[in-house]
């Protein structure tokens, strides 16, 4: 977390009353309190768009939603005013020497607790990784009907539950619900046998637009506050048998995950790069090759990694990147809206499981174990097909450079699977 990335999150500290929530910047092992800031130095804030009263406002309510409702001009004087303040030779240079100014507003991160960064009204769930979709495809309908017609002509999504989306480090619940195999004449009601991980990644919307009217491809970016990672945790068998013809329900409700930091497009700007291919060509309204740039994405790097009960060190499961997805944000949040729905500040649309070419890159437990007929070696010796009680998995991603001069993080995603409630 350097002075390039500067992520926000919402926050307490361990030594308060947890239900005190504030924003907050993570720089190094530290988390600045940006209400503490602003009382603290209020000449920071120097304008002209937003003021050091209504900057303490907007910081103090617990949730990134005011702040993101603001917009990119207003996003980009509060990012400079922090990097102009946190500089050698910032206006708070007092911090380095004022032990006590230091106290209130700089806090060793492992003496935080990280909540939800914003109140999210509504969450999508997208299917974007053309891999992805292709080798769930092909084990289901097989390789000549891999992909279903619609997909390479819309981003395919579904909406998901946002009352479930958890931050990282809070366990999760084996989920129960009705599930039927091939051998069965009737479904039972039991717990997953088949408990996945999905390694995703979302983003958060700022500035939303009015019920009716969408969003241009064009101004999308500016619609696009930032990035965190995401573990969309999945019951495959639960799944199966209830998703035609209406898609995910139980298999998907119980639990997201997401990292607590929210990094800014600011901040990942210097790692954009071309985005796949299309073809064929999308409908005028999903043509992104003439925004400024091109058609772009990110180039973040992203592990899955595994620890089990009986082991003291996770092992690193898949290794993928952003940059594989077949569909971007823009025509994501573009597509999504093009029907007149409206777009809300704090909610969220994530990317689906990101998946590459190499095995090694598979983003999911049933691609890695290709459902269940190839398990997982662990090097204790121990075999996955799909995940047990006890299991933590853990997700990471990082941009660099080019030259490895420059890096930012996104910290971790992580979670441990509890055994399933009894039956009542």
């Amino acid at each position: 977390f350097p002075l390039e990335n500067l992520p926000y999150g919402v926050f307490s500290r361990i030594s308060e009353n947890p239900s005190v929530q504030t924003v907050g910047v993570r720089i190094g092992d530290f988390v600045l309190d940006l209400v503490s800031l602003v009382s603290l130095d209020p000449s920071w804030i120097r304008g002209p768009l937003v003021g050091a009263q209504e900057a303490a406002e907007m910081f103090q309510c617990g949730s990134l939603n005011a702040f993101m409702s603001k917009g990119r001009p207003v996003w980009q004087e509060i990012r400079d005013a922090l990097i102009e303040a946190l500089a050698d030779d910032g206006t708070w240079s007092r911090l380095r020497v004022d032990e006590v100014a230091r106290s209130q507003t700089c806090i060793p991160a492992d003496l935080v607790i990280m909540h939800l960064p914003a109140e999210i009204g509504d969450y999508t769930d997208f299917y974007s990784s053309k891999e992805h979709a292709t080798n769930l495809g092909t084990m289901f309908r097989g390789p000549e009907n891999a992909l279903m017609p619609n997909w390479v002509h819309l981003p395919v999504a579904y909406h998901g539950r946002a009352s479930s989306i958890i931050p990282s480090g809070l366990s999760i619940r084996r989920p129960r619900g009705q599930i039927k195999s091939d051998q069965e004449s009737q479904p039972a009601y039991s717990a997953t046998r088949l408990l996945d991980f999905e390694l995703e990644m979302a983003f958060f919307i700022g500035p939303g637009n009015k019920l009716g009217n969408s969003i241009d491809i064009h101004h999308a970016r500016d619609h696009v506050f930032g990035m965190v990672l995401m573990n969309d945790w999945s019951a495959r068998d639960i799944q199966k048998w209830e998703y035609v013809p209406l898609g995910p329900f139980l298999g998907k409700n119980f639990a997201t995950s997401i990292s607590p930091w929210v990094i800014t497009l600011e901040a990942l700007e210097p790692f954009r790069v071309p985005a796949p291919i299309q073809s064929p060509d999308v409908l005028p309204y999903l043509q992104d090759s003439n925004l400024q740039g091109g058609r772009t994405t990110f180039d973040i790097n992203l592990t899955v990694s595994l620890r089990t009960d009986k082991m003291n060190t996770a092992v690193v499961l898949c290794r993928s990147n952003f940059r594989h997805l077949y569909w971007t944000m823009e025509q994501q949040l573009a597509h999504h809206t093009s029907s007149g729905c409206n777009a809300r500040p704090g909610d969220l649309l994530a990317s689906g499981t990101i998946s590459g070419n190499e095995p090694s890159s598979f983003g999911s437990m049933i691609e890695l174990s290709w459902r269940g007929t190839k398990p997982v070696i662990l090097p204790n010796g121990e075999e996955r097909k799909f995940l047990m009680d006890g299991d933590e998995v853990i997700m990471h991603g990082f941009c660099i450079s080019q030259d490895g001069s420059r890096r930012i993080g996104f910290g971790s995603c992580v979670a441990k699977v509890l055994p399933a409630l009894e039956s009542s």
